[in-house]
């Protein structure tokens, strides 16, 4: 018996007729004949039903149809499975050696591509029998080639096949200028943009996506900008999502509920991955009502939108919602991932929960099949290490089966410092300096701990290691957004148009502050110079400079929002939580490594950070 082509078709995005058309050709034992099989794995793919897919798949006698092959990579490559497409082919590649066709070529090659920078040598391997095939011309699949060496970070590789292809199209432009964008190829990836046949919203999307996810979200924003004068029209979410993710990154909060009107005037709230994108850019804005907001209205959430809440949460300091923000996820029956427990774990530290984030920590690892990752040691790490815990945290550090890097070490000594453990301190400090490292302030810190400890020789030989590695301070600097207008400030600058008033607020203040009690911290500063000198550097660092300017220039009763580069230092630390008690001011601050949220005279960070 025959089944209608129509019929097939009705079945793909209506999970329950595919169920029941499977049933229906069990019965008529047509179910593993092809183009039956092919059409009934297809069916499974678009209904979001990867598991049944597969499992009609291995029924099927070896070598599988072409077409039920990729079929069933597809339905694991659209569920975000593409280790099981893998898992699926290798074992057929190595008994075919004549298989695959170009459909399954181009589905692998785009497995891998989500897999990077995994499987490199197995991604060569497939690319050389593809060479070596009779579909080795077909230029669809050399542009998921294109694309597949872009996200392994070897744009020129991806430029060779590119080169190769006979017949440009959109997909192949498009992957190859996203290709150069996200690895930093700033100018080849203009210069081919420009040179692409169709500059529409697509190509407009790959180089702006690309230009955020390496690092470049000013230039990234300038382009969306010059799109949006161009007249290219939006009808696709995905530049969004990208543009949302540049303001956060740069922390651009005015522009960033900028482009979220634009987002609802689009009609495009809805869109789980552009909300996405919102909730997390107003968390790193440090806005996170809003970011609650966007959350809680979203019809639908899936794992990215948990865990963005749930990192935001935890980062700011608000440990009990981030669990029960957890709680309520689980209830929903979304199923955390990697992140989610990074977000948890974190969150537990900063309310001295050890013996949640010991849990969590378990739960992970026995309840959801998660391997630990050097982050998940990190987060478990300060949580032990703030609570006090040292021993267990040294013994997490050694026993753990990753090697712990610098920052690890580094985080350790900082909580033994804290604590005042100065005979652990020193034997951590000791195996740290045996590393050589490479961050300023890992030698700020060792010079510290051994200074406390009264050890000059080893403060001598901090330093001199200091000079024979070159190791240089990266040059400071804080933002702050006013309006629609971000400024940028240095430390030391003495060129601002308002530097008088500046400097005279900020001598203003310190002068209030050493009434209070206040006394310079000038223990960060390293350079052989008096204690005045470096009481003045430290008068003139960057986020200092930048809180004074919004002072002076916000609305009196605001929010002050500061970005800055590096870690703040100790003594600014101090002058924040002081300066938000004699201004009546909330100032947050974020740094490298925190969000700090200073309110009457305390810091969300609970001064250990």
């Amino acid at each position: 018996m025959l089944v209608p082509q129509a019929v097939l078709s009705q079945a793909r995005y209506k999970p329950s007729l595919a169920q029941a058309l499977h049933g229906q050709l069990l019965k008529w034992g047509l179910h593993d004949r092809h183009p039956y099989s092919a059409s009934l794995i297809d069916s499974y793919a678009k209904s979001r039903l990867p598991h049944h897919a597969v499992r009609l798949f291995l029924s099927l006698p070896l070598p599988p149809h072409p077409v039920a092959w990729s079929s069933a990579l597809s339905a694991c490559n659209l569920s975000s499975h593409p280790r099981l497409s893998l898992s699926l082919s290798l074992p057929i590649l190595r008994s075919h050696p004549t298989l695959p066709d170009h459909f399954v070529f181009a589905t692998l090659f785009n497995s891998f591509a989500s897999l990077a920078p995994l499987h490199l040598s197995l991604a060569k391997q497939l690319h050389a029998r593809f060479l070596f095939s009779p579909f080795s011309q077909d230029d669809v699949v050399k542009s998921s080639l294109v694309d597949m060496y872009s996200k392994f970070s070897l744009p020129l590789y991806a430029r060779a096949v590119f080169d190769s292809i006979s017949s440009f199209n959109k997909a192949s432009w498009t992957a190859m200028i996203s290709g150069y964008a996200r690895n930093g190829f700033k100018n080849e990836a203009l210069r081919l943009f420009r040179e692409a046949p169709n500059r529409d919203l697509f190509a407009w999307t790959a180089l702006i996506s690309g230009f955020v996810q390496s690092g470049n979200g000013v230039d990234a924003l300038h382009l969306f900008v010059k799109m949006l004068r161009e007249g290219v029209e939006i009808l696709d979410p995905l530049v969004l999502s990208s543009v949302v993710g540049a303001c956060a990154n740069c922390a651009l909060w005015e522009l960033g509920k900028q482009v979220h009107c634009l987002v609802i005037g689009l009609g495009f709230e809805s869109c789980v991955f552009v909300s996405n994108a919102l909730v997390d850019m107003y968390a790193k804005c440090s806005d996170l009502d809003a970011a609650k907001g966007v959350f809680f209205g979203m019809w639908r959430k899936d794992v990215v939108s948990w865990t963005s809440i749930i990192v935001g949460s935890a980062q700011h300091g608000r440990a009990e919602e981030a669990l029960a923000l957890y709680d309520s996820m689980v209830s929903a029956g979304v199923k955390p991932n990697e992140v989610t427990f990074v977000g948890l774990i974190y969150a537990c530290s900063h309310a001295g929960l050890v013996g949640k984030g010991r849990k969590l920590f378990r739960s992970m690892v026995e309840d959801h099949g998660i391997r630990p990752s050097l982050q998940h040691y990190t987060c478990l790490l300060d949580l032990l290490s703030r609570s006090g815990h040292l021993e267990e945290a040294e013994n997490l550090v050694r026993a753990m089966p990753i090697t712990p890097d610098e920052p690890t070490w580094a985080a350790l000594l900082s909580a033994c410092k804290h604590h005042g453990n100065a005979k652990m301190a020193i034997r951590i400090a000791d195996h740290l300096l045996s590393l050589k490292p490479e961050e300023p302030s890992s030698y700020i810190l060792l010079s510290n701990v051994y200074a406390g400890a009264g050890m000059w020789e080893n403060v001598s030989k901090v330093r001199k290691m200091m000079m024979v590695m070159e190791v240089k301070k990266q040059p400071g600097y804080s933002c702050i957004e006013l309006g629609k207008e971000s400024y940028v400030f240095y430390a030391g600058e003495t060129s601002h148009p308002m530097k008088d008033e500046i400097a005279a607020l900020m001598r203003k203040l310190d002068e209030e502050m050493r009434k209070r009690g206040y006394v310079p911290d000038t223990s960060p500063v390293l350079h052989d110079m008096d204690q005045q000198e470096k009481e003045r550097q430290l008068f003139w660092h960057s986020e200092r400079l930048a809180l004074a300017y919004g002072l002076l220039k916000s609305v009196p009763g605001t929010i002050i929002r500061i970005v800055k580069n590096l870690r703040v230092c100790g003594d600014c630390h101090t002058v924040l939580k002081l300066i938000s008690t004699i201004t009546s001011r909330d100032i947050y601050v974020r740094d490298t490594t925190r969000y700090h949220h200073f309110k009457e005279g305390k810091c969300s960070c609970n001064d250990f950070w």
